[in-house]
């Protein structure tokens, strides 16, 4: 079935409920280095405890892409993310995406039962696109201006909105013109991964599909951007923020969050929501 390389269909999953609501992506780290230092070392009982949570997918990542981060090893990463995924596999059958910029993690991934590959790079490696294209999965495209260990150097736009999201559509419209369907593309416009904060504002201001109506997935949880509005230093002071921008998200039709805290942010889409239907469905 066309929409996942495990046979399931996951073109609704990829669409923001009826009411409004995204859907919620539970951030799992299969990292000792990962900026926020509650999420470093996600296993699978932290995928699980999500899915209880109301989580409706799991984003497993080996390799930290942090501002300033150095790459790993493919032996490395494949020996962090391959037993999340296959221990999640047992016991779960939630939606599960691979955060990974390499072409072998995601095949590995894929065959281990991932749904979906989220590649920070944005397809930059075509040997990733083929695959996509070859596996017929869900595939995020997200954009970074350079790599992480400099991306945050000294980013520069003329208009931030618009490059970055005429290089999402253009990557998303290769994938189309090689067969792959539109429904099961995401886009990502990459908060903080080569972005001043004002270049991020920007971003959240308004959203672009194309005539395709691409799927958008936003990414702000605890990022530093966060601090950089509140004056909220200390990681663990950031949700309150990131639960503004999340407000943000839906009322402009984002379609996926990604979060570390899912309870929270479910009680948010789901009071937004009820609000907007003026007053709660029993």
């Amino acid at each position: 079935m066309a929409g996942s390389a495990g046979g399931r269909d996951c073109r609704d999953a990829l669409r923001a409920h009826s009411d409004g609501r995204p859907r919620l992506m539970g951030i799992i780290n299969c990292t000792p280095d990962s900026f926020h230092p509650a999420s470093r070392g996600g296993g699978v009982e932290d995928a699980l405890n999500m899915v209880r949570e109301g989580v409706e997918w799991v984003d497993i990542g080996g390799e930290s892409t942090r501002p300033g981060a150095d790459s790993v090893s493919i032996e490395e990463e494949l020996s962090r993310v391959i037993p999340i995924i296959k221990g999640i596999r047992v016991q779960s059958d939630i939606y599960i995406s691979i955060d990974t910029r390499n072409h072998e993690i995601a095949r590995a991934a894929l065959d281990a039962g991932a749904d979906m590959v989220n590649d920070v790079s944005g397809l930059r490696d075509p040997e990733m696109l083929a695959l996509v294209v070859e596996k017929d999965c869900p595939v995020c495209i997200m954009h970074m201006q350079g790599e992480p260990r400099d991306m945050q150097v000294k980013p520069s736009y003329e208009n931030a909105f618009e490059e970055v999201y005429s290089s999402l559509l253009e990557t998303a419209r290769q994938l189309v013109a090689a067969g792959h369907e539109p429904e099961t593309i995401v886009l990502d416009p990459g908060f903080g991964f080569g972005k001043t904060l004002q270049h991020n504002l920007e971003l959240m201001g308004s959203l672009e599909r194309g005539d395709e109506g691409f799927a958008i997935l936003w990414g702000a949880s605890r990022k530093s951007m966060i601090a950089s509005m509140t004056d909220k230093e200390a990681i663990e002071e950031r949700l309150p923020g990131t639960l503004a921008v999340a407000a943000q998200a839906q009322r402009l039709g984002v379609d996926i969050l990604r979060v570390h805290d899912v309870a929270e942010h479910l009680d948010l889409c789901k009071v937004l929501a009820a609000i907007g239907k003026g007053g709660v469905n029993d």
